[in-house]
């Protein structure tokens, strides 16, 4: 089967880290047939020199589509679906590392079930050191789980996720949302009957640094979280019971300094 990469980037990215999440996706064992790649902006010099490195030694794989300004990741995913030639697209984001089987082992499930329509695995974090992860983000694995988990929170780790491509187009693809985007569209595909599924293995390793605990104590993601729960009460798919304890779980999470704040994820949210 043949898929697509699909990846946004935007001039905060770190060079060095982007070149790692690339050159896992190009090292995978059933290698894509493009990476479709969204520049969200004006980049740096550096980020550019890096894509047209990647370019001139792989000059048949790579699709770039440029972007005067920066609009956000939803919307810049979006531009890329639209020009991925294949059916399957592989998410990816441009600082974490992609285990060398992971797509084979979609690609596997997908053969083996032809209504599937998202996949995505569980996901090993790490702060500095890939090779030293320190927790595990779980997903539920069948699909009635995972439409009930979707009423709170994300039920895919979204750099992991393969999917349909029209059937995230038929759904309406990413809203314009900073963030929580994947959250939203989701939640939006689940309750339009799509059928989903996550690997129980972890077949990434996701950057969590720094810059990640900032923005769990950043006043818009938490407030963004809380409407996008909110949009989805309004459209039926949650409950007033979720909304009002998403809500306040989020404020009481936003409250918190960013040390017990942290703890708080490393002792209920991960394993």
């Amino acid at each position: 089967m043949k898929y697509s990469v699909l990846m946004s980037v935007y001039k905060k990215e770190q060079p060095n880290f982007f070149k790692t999440s690339l050159d896992s996706m190009i090292n995978q064992t059933v290698q894509p047939t493009e990476i479709v790649i969204v520049k969200d902006g004006e980049l740096t010099d550096t980020l550019d020199n890096v894509i047209n490195e990647y370019i001139s030694r792989y000059p048949n794989l790579f699709q770039v589509v440029t972007l005067r300004q920066n609009i956000g990741l939803g919307l810049a995913l979006n531009e890329g679906l639209k020009v991925c030639k294949n059916e399957l697209v592989a998410r990816m984001d441009t600082d974490d590392i992609s285990l060398p089987n992971r797509c084979e082992l979609q690609l596997k499930r997908f053969l083996e079930e032809e209504n599937l329509d998202i996949l995505g695995t569980a996901v090993d974090e790490f702060c500095e050191d890939p090779a030293k992860p320190y927790a595990s983000r779980v997903v539920p694995t069948d699909h009635g789980a995972i439409y009930q988990f979707a009423k709170r929170r994300s039920p895919f780790n979204h750099p992991t996720v393969m999917y349909k491509r029209s059937r995230v187009l038929a759904c309406g693809g990413y809203s314009n949302l900073r963030r929580n985007q994947d959250v939203d569209l989701f939640a939006r595909m689940l309750y339009q009957g799509c059928k989903a599924a996550n690997l129980g293995q972890s077949l990434l390793l996701f950057r969590s640094n720094e810059g990640l605990l900032k923005r769990r104590k950043d006043w818009n993601n938490t407030k963004t979280y809380i409407q996008t729960i909110r949009r989805l009460w309004k459209m039926g798919f949650s409950s007033f019971g979720d909304y009002v304890a998403v809500a306040a779980a989020q404020v009481v999470i936003f409250c918190c300094p960013i040390g017990l704040q942290n703890w708080i994820y490393k002792k209920f949210l991960r394993k």
